[in-house]
């Protein structure tokens, strides 16, 4: 599979959205409709504003078939270290099962090295423990327990 990455377009929210709300999970908290509702618009400034966000897409002969969205901290501890924080990633089921994951993931990982990351960072869903075995296939292992607290 021959994807092209790049920093999302605001034209590409719709692609994005669908992706998110195309599964079981995603279909509960998500809401692809048509127009957008402005509050993915929104969220989607605000990260194109910050030069610490990048959301991500891949694309496969123009279309837009992934989606990550990378955060860059620095941190106090690891001696001031930067980490990246790679969430959202999604494929068009399309293309899942060909490597589209694994490349958006590579993707990342390098964009996190070029910017001088000394870790990169991830959470998954308990409910999805095959996305979990995608993500420990890759080398990143399950060393802290992730705590959320929703409002």
């Amino acid at each position: 599979m021959k994807l092209t990455f790049r920093e999302a377009k605001e034209e590409d929210l719709d692609s994005i959205v669908k992706m998110f709300s195309d599964d079981i999970l995603g279909s509960k908290r998500e809401r692809y409709e048509q127009p957008l509702p402005e509050s993915y618009i929104k969220a989607f400034h605000a990260i194109d504003a910050d030069p610490n966000n990048e959301l991500i897409v891949a694309c496969l002969e123009g279309e837009v078939v992934g989606v990550q969205q990378v955060t860059f901290t620095p941190y106090i501890t690891h001696q001031g270290g930067w980490r990246a924080a790679i969430e959202g990633v999604r494929t068009a089921s399309s293309v899942r099962g060909q490597g589209a994951g694994t490349e958006l993931i590579q993707y990342a990982i390098q964009r996190a090295k070029d910017r001088g990351c000394h870790l990169v960072q991830l959470t998954t869903d308990k409910q999805r423990p095959e996305a979990l075995r995608f993500y420990e296939k890759l080398g990143f292992q399950a060393t802290h327990e992730g705590l959320k607290l929703k409002f």
